[in-house]
């Protein structure tokens, strides 16, 4: 029996990167009437889920969290994940947000109520939420994919997925197998290739990989000199920015990442047949650019093996690769990426006049600015479709949308307006600029197939231009591009 529950003002889903930052600047703004509902025990999203070995951030650390509570104590410049685990749960209590916590609270539908002009949240405990503003934070990347191999339930060794790794499994002196050569996998692999007795890699389509440029850090220099992470953190940002034209502009200017990467591949493997293997044949920056320093070192170590042919098959005990081979393994470790969301978790959504958001969304994932769609009032999106980026930090993205929804919510207490739903003209005109730019842009033209990449081909992941472009478009709200609702 569904019983009604708590009226918050706002549900924010998720308490990641997204939905604290979300939550810190509410209550800075002086609103203290939401609450963060997390479907787990503990804040932290992709940095709670992903505990794989190896796992770190590849963007550096100081530019990879908030402008707003800088971190002096970054170990090194890409932090790894318990750090970056670490700082987020430190929000809780500096910010004061453990009151508006609801953990192990999953949703699983959200319904416009059209006549009392609230969004009604249903929870897998029964319980129902009322608000009047649901804010979307459960990030664009959290379902594991797995591939779709002919027999891979019938495999009887150790077998699970990067995202959900088995710390029980061990991998010590076993034949183990590796699908999937992506951003996990390149960080994983050099941890688990010494334990192993075998180590044999699936590659489908190479990475193109750039030289890390780790290192610890001066702590002490950034936590007493002031304004020097501060310092910091802007010349990260502008360095990385800098590579956004390519992304932006022109897809013949990323030839200067190329040779970057193609001097680090000439440099770690000597092998001219394995550096063959090793080169992928797009653009670079048509998928993303990875940065390890002991991939190609571990691919070179005895006891690994790197198969290019694709998997055709897994059996009992083995994998069967298309020439006909057949791998013997004890455990598959997939690292395969994830299932592309658009930024919304939750199965059921339905809008003004009872309108699902798989029929809103039937021709393609889509949004006004990335955070909102039209029949859908106070439903807004963090991380949403078109806001990752290829080039810099998503958390400057999460931070231009939070500013962008607080101003929303101020446009609805400056009119006394109920709610606000973007117009259909003003999210057709916006998709469409951004198709154009899009369409000509190097994930498109740079002749390979990514995450991306819809079914249709159509790119309804990233930001098509400069991460500053978007920041300049989300400091104020258009009210023409909205349809106020009293």
């Amino acid at each position: 029996m569904t019983t009604r529950g708590d009226t918050p003002a706002i549900t924010i889903i998720g308490s990641g990167f997204s939905g604290l930052g979300m939550a810190i600047k509410l209550k800075e703004a002086g609103f203290h009437d939401f609450v963060i509902v997390e479907k787990s025990s503990d804040v932290g999203g992709t940095w709670r889920e992903n505990t794989y070995p190896g796992c770190a951030c590849d963007v550096p650390s100081h530019l990879y969290s908030f402008s707003f509570h800088l971190n002096p104590h970054w170990s090194r410049m890409f932090s790894p994940q318990e750090e970056i685990w670490d700082y987020l749960r430190s929000c809780i209590d500096t910010y004061g947000l453990r009151p508006h916590l609801r953990f192990n609270t999953a949703v699983t539908a959200l319904a416009y109520d059209d006549t009392a002009r609230e969004w009604r949240i249903s929870l897998a405990s029964g319980e129902t939420l009322t608000s009047k503003a649901v804010v979307t934070a459960a990030g664009a990347l959290h379902i594991p994919k797995f591939p779709k191999i002919p027999g891979r339930e019938r495999f009887q060794g150790t077998a699970f997925h990067s995202a959900q790794w088995d710390h029980t499994a061990d991998l010590a002196e076993r034949r183990v197998a590796v699908i999937g050569t992506g951003a996990s996998a390149v960080q994983f692999i050099p941890r688990i290739a010494p334990q192993a007795a075998s180590l044999t890699v699936f590659q489908r389509t190479p990475p193109w990989i750039h030289p890390k440029p780790d290192g610890d850090l001066p702590q002490r220099l950034f936590a007493t000199v002031p304004g020097a992470a501060r310092l910091f953190r802007n010349a990260i940002y502008w360095a990385l920015e800098s590579r956004g034209a390519g992304f932006a502009v022109d897809p013949r200017l990323m030839a200067p990442q190329e040779r970057l990467a193609r001097r680090h591949l000439a440099r770690q493997v000597a092998d001219p047949d394995l550096r063959a293997e090793l080169t992928p044949d797009y653009t670079i920056g048509c998928k993303r650019i990875l940065i390890s320093n002991d991939f190609y070192p571990a691919l070179q170590r005895d006891n690994v093996s790197l198969v290019t042919d694709p998997v055709a098959e897994i059996r009992e005990r083995t994998i069967v690769d298309a020439a006909g081979r057949e791998h013997e393994v004890d455990a598959i470790v997939y690292g395969t990426g994830f299932t592309v969301t658009g930024g919304l978790s939750v199965p059921h959504v339905t809008g003004r006049g009872g309108l699902r958001i798989q029929e809103a969304w039937k021709n393609g994932v889509e949004a006004y600015l990335g955070v909102t769609t039209s029949g859908f009032p106070n439903l807004f999106f963090l991380l949403g479709p078109n806001t990752g980026l290829g080039h810099n930090s998503v958390v400057f993205m999460i931070e231009a949308q939070v500013h962008y929804i607080l101003e929303c919510l101020r446009l609805l207490s400056k009119t006394k307006a109920r709610g606000l739903d973007v117009l259909r003209s003003a999210q057709d005109d916006y998709n469409r600029r951004l198709r154009q730019r899009l369409d000509h842009a190097v994930w498109s033209a740079g002749g390979c197939r990514s995450w991306y990449l819809d079914r249709s081909g159509v790119n309804r992941s990233l930001w098509p231009g400069f991460s500053f472009e978007y920041w300049a478009r989300t400091r104020t709200v258009k009210p023409s591009a909205y349809e106020l609702i009293y």
